[in-house]
């Protein structure tokens, strides 16, 4: 099943599909793809498909007019400002947390009228597809918390976002219930000023991606890696071309089949002028063994979700 890179992704009932900044999960025998909703009340939503490349449309999950619930820290519920106006939630990210049979939700949060909050915020629903539950915002530690993303290693999870006004890096453990901030791990790259962070692990190796900060307008992609997350990241390498193919990262999607595992960068074509009118390119990820990695530029991506096999 192929799909196009640039072009207008539409779900199957003909809607434009919108999740930006997003992430995949897959649940059971489904794949759930979250993301950025900017239309009307809306802030997430959620598509599903079995094949990656036919998506149905689900549910508003988070919007403007959520329930709001307070959790064990203080955390901010407004889910509107003192206006009445929407805030601005953006790149979501969900885990399934096993042992609550909870799907968790965090994202970075801020006010709707400036970028001067820089926070993380939490939700939660029973299933994947619900009415997710807010439980608020707040800056992990007292620090800044923008563009962010969640990544699962064996049981533990992990919140890495852009810090002081996205000069650092930083890396958080969070508690065994995926609901808060356990501790601050790793603060990294001090004034290299990356955002858009997208983590996976190959082997016995973690490779972070993430972008410059020119605002929408894209820039050279870079990555690094470590053999242990609680060490940091090292010096980091460029890949790609000067605008990363025209796209910024939103999450890898490691594609587990019967025959091999695939590696798929999820990226956001931005459009500044119309965010609406914004893209998304999926291009393969090739890991070499000298330890280099490649982003292979492609018009279309042939998926095939049994065998684990991508073709370009």
């Amino acid at each position: 099943m192929k799909i196009k890179n640039g072009a207008v992704w539409k779900d199957t009932q003909g809607n434009i599909l919108h999740a930006h900044g997003g992430y995949i999960i897959k649940y059971e025998d489904m794949y759930y793809w979250y993301g950025e909703n900017r239309l009307d009340n809306i802030y997430v939503s959620c598509y599903s498909s079995k094949d990656l490349v036919n998506w149905t449309f689900c549910n508003h999950v988070l919007t403007a007019d959520s329930k709001a619930e307070e959790i064990r820290v203080r955390t901010d519920l407004r889910l509107r400002n003192e206006e009445g106006k929407k805030v601005n939630i953006e790149r979501p990210k969900v885990l399934y947390h096993r042992e609550s049979g909870r799907f968790v939700m965090w994202m970075h949060y801020e006010n709707g009228k400036d970028y001067c909050c820089a926070a993380a915020a939490v939700a939660t629903c029973d299933t994947p597809t619900g009415d997710f539950v807010y439980h608020g915002s707040f800056n992990p530690y007292g620090y800044m918390s923008r563009d962010c993303t969640l990544f699962e290693d064996n049981g533990r999870a992990y919140f890495l976002s852009s810090s002081r006004d996205n000069a650092d890096m930083h890396m958080y453990l969070l508690q065994d219930d995926f609901m808060n901030i356990e501790r601050l791990i790793a603060a990294f790259w001090q004034g290299e000023y990356r955002e858009a962070p997208a983590l996976v692990k190959k082997d016995d190796m973690y490779y972070l991606f993430t972008s410059f900060c020119t605002g929408w307008a894209p820039n050279q992609g870079k990555y690094a890696k470590t053999d242990c997350l609680e060490k940091g990241f090292g010096k980091m390498k460029e890949i790609g071309d000067e605008t990363t193919y025209h796209s910024q990262p939103a999450f890898i999607l490691k594609l587990k089949g019967k025959e091999t595992v695939s590696y798929i960068y999820v990226g956001d074509r931005w459009n500044g002028e119309n965010y609406h009118d914004s893209r998304y390119v999926w291009y393969p990820l090739i890991f070499h063994e000298n330890g280099d990695v490649e982003l292979v530029e492609c018009k279309e991506l042939d998926i095939d979700v049994e065998t684990g096999r991508i073709r370009y």
